[in-house]
C-alpha cells in the first residue's frame, strides 16, 4: 500500500479540463487587462494611469506566456510533466498583480 501505481494510468478527461481552466483564467486575466486599460483611459490619459496600465498588460503577457506554454504540454498527448514551481510561482504573482493593479484603478 505504498502508494498508487501508473503504468496503467488512464487520464481520461483530465488534461481537458485542466487545458480548459488555464484557458478560462486566460481569458479572465485578459477582461481585467483590458478593463484596466478602459479605466485608465478613461476621463483623459495621466502618468500615473498609462504607468498602471503598462503595467497591467505586461503582467496580462506574462501570465500568457506561463499558461499557453502548459496548455501546449497538455495538449502534446502525452503525459504532461508537473508545472514547475517558477511557472507556478509567476502564474500566482502575474493573476495576484493583475488584479492588485487593475483594483488600484478602479479605486
Amino acid at each position: 500500500m505504498g502508494g498508487v501505481s501508473t503504468a496503467g494510468r488512464d487520464p481520461g478527461l483530465q488534461p481537458e479540463r485542466t487545458r480548459l481552466a488555464w484557458r478560462r483564467t486566460t481569458l479572465s486575466a485578459a477582461v481585467a487587462a483590458v478593463l484596466a486599460v478602459r479605466t485608465a483611459l478613461h476621463g483623459g490619459a495621466s502618468v500615473t494611469g498609462v504607468t498602471v496600465c503598462g503595467l497591467c498588460c505586461v503582467l496580462f503577457l506574462g501570465f500568457l506566456a506561463v499558461a499557453h506554454r502548459r496548455i501546449r504540454a497538455l495538449a502534446a498527448g502525452h503525459r504532461p510533466p508537473a508545472l514547475a514551481p517558477r511557472h507556478a510561482t509567476t502564474a500566482v504573482l502575474c493573476a495576484v498583480a493583475l488584479a492588485v493593479c487593475a483594483a488600484a484603478l478602479v479605486v
